[in-house]
This record gives structure tokens, sequence and C-alpha cells, in this order.
């Protein structure tokens, strides 16, 4: 079944006349389904790393290519959109607080918490999860077990191009308030963000716990405590700093997964 989806979602977007056929369209939501379920996703691990399903991204473009608007009401709230919300949250053992939203063709996994906040098409929100006030994970974002998403934290979307990777972010990380994840940036396992860090895909992240500083890109490796910062840049009218990302040591193995932020950076006398 799932290889013949797979093909009938490559031979549409190559070809977007096949969006005219009944079983076209039938395969597309078929699809949006799977990937609601979670019997699908956008990225997943395999062997230690993550790969990316770009046809089931395809399918996502193309949905929106065959879906029409439509007016939608959520008691005295009303949407015109076209894409349907999620439904039947008490039978998936999901607690979504009044202004939650989550659109159809996420998958929300059952002891999610969702706080009023945004989840988008294509998510992926495992259990236990806590998305917090204000918070928003993006089309296609891949968020582990255990995960405190804080409020006002932006994770971000992607649905194109195809071979672009979505935001990763772990098992049992906290990302605290106000933080942005965007372009494909990978969150290990564990990882403490505090407050207001920013990580783009050309974000420099520079491990400085040790002596001799090490720098990443796009990649926080697991159980790594990381506050902002910022390093002096040379530009034509003179040196300015520019937003970074500071490693400033490990997450202890016998702190609780589940400890507070503060708890965490105290450890590394760091006052926020």
């Amino acid at each position: 079944m799932i290889s013949q989806l797979k093909d009938n979602i490559e031979k549409a977007f190559n070809n977007q006349t096949l969006l005219e056929t009944e079983d076209t369209k039938t395969a597309i939501r078929n699809v949006i389904e799977l990937l609601d379920k979670g019997e699908l996703r956008i990225s997943n691990p395999v062997d230690g790393n993550w790969i990316i399903n770009e046809w089931l991204k395809k399918a996502v473009i193309l949905y929106f290519s065959i879906q029409e608007m439509n007016t939608m009401e959520a008691g005295v709230f009303e949407y015109n959109d076209k894409i349907p919300l999620k439904k039947n949250y008490k039978e998936l053992n999901i607690r979504v607080v009044p202004g939650a939203i989550a659109r159809f063709g996420s998958y929300i996994a059952p002891g999610v918490i969702m706080m009023p906040s945004y989840v988008n098409i294509g998510a992926y929100v495992d259990t236990g999860t806590l998305i917090d006030t204000w918070a928003t994970v993006g089309s296609c974002a891949q968020i582990g077990k255990n995960v405190h998403i804080s409020g006002g934290v932006g994770i971000g979307g992607v649905l194109e191009p195809v071979l672009a990777a979505p935001v990763i972010i772990e098992d049992n990380c906290f990302i605290g308030s106000r933080c942005i994840i965007v372009e494909g940036v990978h969150i290990g396992s564990e990882t403490v963000l505090g407050a207001n860090v920013v990580i783009t895909a050309s974000t420099k992240i520079i491990d400085v716990s040790t002596d001799k500083t090490i720098e990443y890109k796009g990649y926080v490796p697991p159980r790594s405590v990381v506050i902002p910062g910022s390093i002096p840049k040379k530009f034509p009218s003179g040196i300015y700093n520019v937003p970074c990302a500071l490693i400033i040591g490990k997450r202890k193995e016998s702190t609780d997964k589940k400890t507070s932020l503060n708890k965490t950076l105290r450890e590394y006398k760091i006052d926020i």
C-alpha cells in the first residue's frame, strides 16, 4: 500500500495534471490521514540517522492544491481555510487547553499537553511533550518524547524545497521561553536551551565548556546546556556583535530529565 501511495504522489508531483483525477486525490488524502495518525512521518530515525521522506512533503504540498477553501467553526470562532482542524482529542488522550490549535495532518501523540499554541500540518509531536502558551510547532517539525516547549517558542516549519530537513528536537529536551529554532536545526536528546536562544542553520553554536572551543552549525549535541551569546564580526562599516549560541556544559546524569530550566542553569552559575 505505502509503495503504491508513494508512486502515485511522485507521479502527481511531476505531472500535476493528474491532480484532476479522483485516484490521485484519494492517494493524497490517504497519505495526509496516515500522517495525522502518526503511521507515517516526514522524518524518522534509522540506525541513529534521521531520514527525510521527501515524498511525504510532496504529498503535503499537493494537499494544498486539491483542497478548497471552507468555513469552519469552533464555538464562537470562525475560520476560512483549506486544511481542517484535528478533532477527537478526548479519544486520543490529548489535553488541549482552549486556544490551542492543531491542523489535520499533524500527529499529536497520547499524553501530549497543548496550552494555547499552534501545531502545523506534517508536524510530529511525541508522547509526554508539553507545548506551552503561544508556542508554535511549524510544518513537518519533529518533536520527541517528554519535550518541554516553553512559552513563546518558535519552532520553524519547512515544506519547500522538498530536500530541506525539518527541525528535529529529540527526546527529553527543555526549550526555554522565547527560543527560536528554524531552518532544519537538529537538537540532540536531553538538551537544555536557556531563554531567548536563537538557532538558525548559519548560527554558530560554540562549546565553551572546556579550554578548547568546538564549533557546530545546525546541530546541538545531546545533553548540552545552551545559553544565548554573541561574537564579533567584521563588516565593511566596522566590527559588530552577532548572535551565537554557547554550550556551557553538559546536563548531568544525576539531573532529573524534567528538571526546571532555572535549576539546571544554576548548576553552571548562570542567572537569567
